[in-house]
C-alpha cells in the first residue's frame, strides 16, 4: 500500500501556486522547478486538479490560479482528484490463497471490514487537513527561515 507521490506534489503545487500568486506568473515550468520534478508530470498532476475544479489553467498573463480558496481544498479532494485509490479499496489482497489451507481460505474475509475501518479513519482524517493548514505552515518556516 502507497499513495503515490503525486499526492504530495498536488500539495506543494496548490500551495505554490497560493504563495507565488502576486509575485510571480504560476506556469508549469515554474511549479516543475519548486517541486523539482519534471513538467510532464506536475502538468499530469495539473490536468487532474482542473478537472477536480481545484485549479484554473489560463493562457498569458494569470498562468495558474486556484478555482477555490485553499480552506476549501482538503487533502481528501486531492486524493480523489488524484484516483489515489481505486475501486477496490486501498488496499489490495493478494489474489491466490490456498484454500485447501484454513488460514487461505478464511484470510480475505476476516481482513476485509478490518482493512475497510483503516480505510474510512484515513479518509475521514483527510477531510478534515486543508490545504490552507499546509500553507500557513509553510509560511510559518519561510518567516522562521527570513530571521
Amino acid at each position: 500500500m502507497q499513495i503515490t507521490s503525486k499526492f504530495t506534489i498536488a500539495v506543494h503545487v496548490i500551495t505554490a501556486i497560493d504563495y507565488f500568486k502576486d509575485k510571480e506568473t504560476v506556469t508549469s515550468n515554474f511549479l516543475a522547478g519548486s517541486v523539482g520534478a519534471n513538467p510532464v508530470i506536475i502538468r499530469t498532476v495539473m490536468s487532474k486538479l482542473k478537472e477536480a475544479g481545484i485549479i484554473s489553467i489560463s493562457q498569458g498573463k494569470s498562468g495558474i490560479t486556484l478555482a477555490k480558496p485553499l480552506s476549501d481544498i482538503t487533502f481528501y479532494d486531492i486524493y480523489t482528484a488524484l484516483g489515489c485509490v481505486d475501486d477496490e479499496g486501498l488496499f489490495h489482497f493478494h489474489e491466490h490463497p490456498n484454500t485447501e489451507c484454513p488460514v487461505g481460505r478464511n484470510i480475505h474475509s476476516a481482513m476485509e471490514d478490518k482493512l475497510q475501518s483503516i480505510q474510512d479513519s484515513m479518509e475521514r482524517q483527510m477531510k478534515e487537513i486543508t490545504v490552507a493548514d499546509v500553507e500557513g505552515d509553510v509560511r510559518k518556516k519561510i518567516a522562521g527561515a527570513d530571521r
